[in-house]
């Protein structure tokens, strides 16, 4: 994550219909001892959760190969697409570990060609962004990297890096979260808070316990994206953007936004398929057509 009336309302969703499509629509769930807003490491960090379904896990198992400096770029972003029950879940592991999975030029360019690949994939239900590297989630830009470069290089680089964080989750949603006055004491404080912390002042949703495996955070993320799968993929696109645009705006307004998402959903096969399942006492079978 406007319009002032209906017409303009729904016409403004169709043309940002793309764009919003992976645009995230819930808050950052983390566990305990996340780090939070300076960095996002900690010794226990668990998921973050969005809808389309948008979900974000840290702090899994992962093969332990690979994490030298020595990774092949192309492995810094591993995209698994799953199946059997989990078909139309797709998981995003980010494996920077020498970098802390800090955002380098490589890795954003790999996670903006993903997104943009999943959101004109009709197969594709939920995705879950998780990190690969035990113990951290993402610990920003890559300094390292960003040290090294051109100045004329760097405004573009922020720029590309801020777009595909908009794609799932933007720097501007703090404060709409949990108020003005709160986000201003945590950014100019830089405070760190752990799980706990974050879920009493509603930064969070779901504060775990690390398991065994160490991947609470991917196995609650799995578990809540399995709750999307059954759901209409075209309710959900626009109950998603009706959320997002109407928090944006007075009552009046997003109470016109929701009616011109509702709208969307009239002359969908997948309308009248939920009405009919309801009729025949059985589960929909949505196509998202």
């Amino acid at each position: 994550m406007a319009a002032a009336a209906a017409p303009r309302a729904l016409g403004s969703l169709r043309a940002g219909r793309a764009r919003l499509a992976a645009a995230c629509c819930a808050r950052w769930r983390l566990g305990p001892g996340a780090r939070l807003p300076g960095s996002w490491r900690g010794p226990r960090v668990a998921p973050a959760v969005w809808a389309r379904g948008w979900a974000c896990a840290a702090g899994g198992s992962a093969p332990r190969r690979g994490y030298g400096s020595d990774v092949r770029p192309e492995d810094e972003l591993r995209v698994r697409h799953l199946d059997a029950e989990n078909r139309g879940i797709v998981v995003l592991g980010i494996n920077r570990a020498y970098a802390k999975n800090s955002f380098s030029k490589n890795l954003i360019k790999m996670l903006s060609k993903a997104v943009d690949a999943l959101k004109s994939d009709k197969k594709v239900r939920t995705i879950i962004v998780r990190s690969e590297v035990p113990g951290v989630f993402c610990a920003g830009a890559d300094l390292k990297e960003r040290v090294k470069m051109n100045p004329s290089e760097v405004g573009p680089f922020v720029s590309k890096i801020r777009a595909v964080i908009n794609e799932i989750g933007g720097t501007q949603r703090l404060p709409r979260a949990i108020g003005v006055s709160l986000a201003k004491e945590l950014i100019f404080s830089a405070r760190v808070l752990d799980g706990q912390e974050a879920k009493a002042v509603g930064l969070i949703s779901h504060v775990l316990e690390q398991n065994p495996e160490g991947d609470a955070a991917y196995r609650k993320a799995l578990d809540l994206a399995r709750e999307f799968l059954p759901q209409g993929p075209i309710a959900m696109r626009v109950a998603k953007l009706a959320i997002n645009q109407g928090m944006e705006v007075d009552l009046v307004t997003g109470l016109a936004i929701e009616e011109a998402c509702y709208a969307q959903t009239i002359p969908t096969k997948d309308r009248l398929e939920g009405l009919l399942a309801f009729k025949e006492k059985r589960s929909p079978r949505y196509k998202g057509e």
